[in-house]
């Protein structure tokens, strides 16, 4: 999983830039495959923002969050994204086709 770290009037930190990859780790868990996240951090008045797009096979997830640290902010995008992501397999799961019993097909 390649995660990208990018600040808007932010310095993205060492130590923010391992919490986000820390937080989000737990997303490539649920896919084989190659992933990748985009995760911008930003000041909006006086709250932190967290704005990250998940490139996952399919589909491209969006997910946003804000709080009173940047810390904070990042452990509810991180809740969100995961929450979205599970519910991705969820529904890709009930919609997969049903393979054909195997056997006569004479009776």
């Amino acid at each position: 999983m390649q995660i990208e770290t990018y600040g808007k009037d932010v310095e993205v930190t060492p130590a923010l830039h391992n919490y986000v990859e820390e937080k989000l780790s737990r997303i490539g868990k649920h896919f084989d495959r190659h992933c990748e996240v985009k995760v911008t951090l930003a000041l909006r008045k006086n709250e932190h923002h967290v704005d990250a797009s998940a490139n996952i096979p399919g589909q491209t997830l969006h997910a946003e969050a804000g709080g009173q640290t940047m810390y904070a902010a990042i452990d509810l995008l991180a809740d969100k994204l995961d929450r979205l992501v599970i519910k991705h397999k969820e529904k890709k799961h009930l919609h997969a086709p049903v393979p054909a019993p195997l056997g006569d097909n004479g009776g």
